[in-house]
C-alpha cells in the first residue's frame, strides 16, 4: 500500500513526497492517540493503529520502527503543540513569573480537553507499571519540561520578579510533579475538578517565588 493508502486523491497526488510523508505520519499519530484513548494501551498494536488510520501495518513499522519510536513521536507531537500554544500566548515576552503561571495555566485548563495529553499519561503509567524500556522516553520528556520551567524561573530571578535565592531546579521539579499529579488524578477520578487546585497551585507558586516589594536584586 502506498503512503497515501486508501486516502489517495487528486489533491494528495499534488503533494510532494515529504508532504505526503508528513501527512501520513500525522494521521498515524492521531490514530494511535485515538486507539489508546478509546481502547487502552494494550490495544495499541501496529495492526490496530494502521487500520484506524486507513494504512497498512507495514507503514506504521516503516514510520516508527518500534513501540518506543511511536511513543517518542507522540511525545514530540505534544511538545510541538505546547510550543505553539506558548508562542501564541507570547510567553517569551512575559517576565519569568508570568511565563511560569501561563505554563501552569496551559496544563491545568487543558486537563479535561486534551486527548493527546491523556494518551501520554496512559502510556506513561503503562511504561512504569510494566517496567518497559519506554520509560526512558518519558524521562527525557520530563527533563525537557523541567528545563523549560527552570528557564522561566531563572528569567524571573534575573529580571527581579522572582527571589534571587530560589533553587530554580528544585522549584522546577516541584511544579512539574504537581502538574503530573493533577493529570494522573484526572485520569483515575472522572469527578476531579482541577479548577480549585489550579488556583491553589498558582497562589502557592507566587507566594514562594515572588520577590517581596522593596527588596533589591
Amino acid at each position: 500500500m502506498s503512503d497515501t493508502g486508501t486516502r489517495s486523491s487528486a489533491a494528495a497526488g499534488r503533494l510532494t513526497q515529504a508532504e505526503r510523508r508528513d501527512r501520513s505520519e500525522r494521521e498515524l499519530l492521531s490514530a494511535a492517540i485515538r486507539v489508546v484513548g478509546q481502547q487502552g494501551v494494550s490495544a495499541a498494536t501496529f495492526d490496530a493503529i494502521g487500520k484506524e488510520a486507513g494504512f497498512s501495518r507495514g507503514l506504521v513499522t516503516q514510520r516508527f520502527g518500534s513501540k518506543e519510536g511511536l511513543i517518542r513521536a507522540v511525545i514530540a507531537r505534544l511538545h510541538e503543540g505546547q510550543g505553539e500554544y506558548l508562542d501564541a500566548a507570547r510567553v517569551s515576552d512575559m517576565d519569568g513569573l508570568s511565563a511560569l503561571c501561563a505554563f501552569v495555566d496551559l496544563h491545568c485548563l487543558a486537563m479535561r480537553e486534551s486527548a493527546e495529553a491523556d494518551t501520554y499519561f496512559m502510556l506513561l503509567a503503562a511504561a512504569v507499571a510494566d517496567r518497559l524500556e519506554t520509560r526512558e522516553a518519558f524521562r527525557d520528556s520530563h527533563e525537557i519540561e523541567r528545563a523549560l520551567i527552570r528557564g522561566f524561573i531563572e528569567r524571573g530571578a534575573a529580571n527581579g520578579h522572582i527571589r534571587a535565592d530560589i533553587d530554580a531546579d528544585a522549584e522546577a521539579l516541584l511544579v512539574g510533579c504537581s502538574l503530573l499529579g493533577m493529570r494522573m488524578q484526572a485520569l483515575v477520578d472522572p469527578a476531579f475538578d482541577p479548577v480549585p487546585v489550579h488556583g491553589a497551585l498558582i497562589t502557592s507558586i507566587k507566594a514562594r517565588l515572588r520577590r517581596p516589594e522593596g527588596e533589591t536584586k
